[in-house]
């Protein structure tokens, strides 16, 4: 008798701690009816409260979704005037270092930085692996850099799904420079290219054949090739590799007929270079508002992004209708054996989305 009175207290605890836990997530985010004062304590550069609409943009409830949009739509007004700057390169070239560095100057300079780290995701729980924030030792501790790492939850190539939007917020709430961190050389470059104004490739020193190791695809898109990591021994040979790539892009064309992408050296570590890089990041902004071209581009972006997010939309009960979970292992085993052909299985699942 008292093992049951026991397990059944035990139980109750655990169901009133549960229902806590679930009154707790949803009030965590917002109701559609509160964004108006949200969109309010946003505007006003309040932390908390953006991390909480960040929380919200990444919710995948049918009813947050409603509440982001409607958030977005009211922001729209108050975004757009930041500097958008993408980052990439390898693994182990410094790109949070150099985000570090790059940050913690314009901060001192009297700027806020938002960062937007994109961080690999655990295929296991789908958070983050890397935690690039412990890398960011100093814009971490800066009143004036919001860092949000975001896990990439197996979107393509890295990039968190809901960047775009973060993004926007940041902007909103008064951040004017924006930070993306890419995942590492991949099809991320890609998306990052489309969300951002100016795209910075980092490469290593002597790092092998230099030529060997520029990506044409990669190269096509950055707006500035910098060899990190130049210092100490590595001095001479990150020269001699910017020389090389000076030499390599000759053969490639420029995205824009405005702007030559420059090779620069630099060093996050001692800091070395870092103004000179921001500089150029300047003056490219400059030179693309003066032609139009930047605000052509943005435009662009927003097309692609609408796309994009219709796409992802149209393919999301792929994944959570359970019928249609459940038939796909199905449809494809017979595909790749031959008995069922693509267009056959491309109508069979169709119709079950009418359903």
């Amino acid at each position: 008798m008292r093992t049951d009175v026991l397990a059944a207290a035990r139980e109750g605890r655990i169901k009133q701690r549960t229902s806590k836990q679930r009154q707790s997530r949803a009030m965590a985010l917002p109701a559609l009816s509160d964004v108006a004062r949200l969109a309010r304590e946003i505007r006003a550069g309040d932390r908390a409260v953006l991390s909480r609409a960040i929380t919200l943009i990444e919710s995948k409830r049918a009813d947050h979704r409603r509440a982001a949009a409607a958030l977005t739509q009211a922001l729209l007004g108050a975004t757009g005037k930041a500097v958008r700057v993408g980052i990439t390169g390898a693994p182990g070239v410094g790109k949070s270092t150099t985000v570090d560095a790059l940050g913690s100057m314009l901060t001192r300079q009297g700027r806020k930085v938002a960062v937007l780290a994109v961080d690999p995701s655990s295929q296991r729980t789908g958070g983050s692996i890397l935690a690039d924030k412990t890398r960011m030792a100093n814009l971490a501790a800066d009143a004036n850099a919001f860092i949000r790492p975001s896990p990439a939850s197996g979107t393509l190539g890295g990039v968190a799904a809901k960047t775009r939007e973060t993004m926007l917020l940041c902007e909103a709430a008064g951040y004017d420079v924006v930070l993306v961190e890419t995942v590492g050389v991949g099809q991320s470059e890609i998306a990052v290219a489309d969300m951002t104004d100016f795209f910075l490739l980092l490469m290593l020193p002597g790092a092998g054949d230099e030529l060997q190791g520029l990506k044409k695809g990669v190269v096509e898109l950055a707006d500035m090739i910098a060899v990190n990591k130049a210092d100490g021994d590595n001095l001479v040979r990150a020269k001699a590799a910017a020389a090389e790539y000076r030499a390599a892009l000759h053969i490639l064309t420029p995205r824009s007929q405005t702007w030559t992408p420059p090779v620069v050296t630099c060093s996050a570590l001692t800091g070395d270079g870092i103004a000179a890089l921001w500089a150029r990041v300047l003056e490219h902004r400059d030179k693309l508002t003066a032609t139009g071209e930047l605000g052509a581009r943005r435009g662009e972006q927003q097309i692609k992004w609408m796309w994009a997010m219709l796409e992802e939309r149209l393919f999301a009960p792929l994944r959570s209708d359970r019928t249609l979970k459940a038939a796909l292992p199905r449809i494809e085993a017979e595909v790749a054996a031959g008995r069922l052909a693509a267009a056959a299985a491309v109508e069979e699942i169709s119709s079950m989305l009418e359903r």
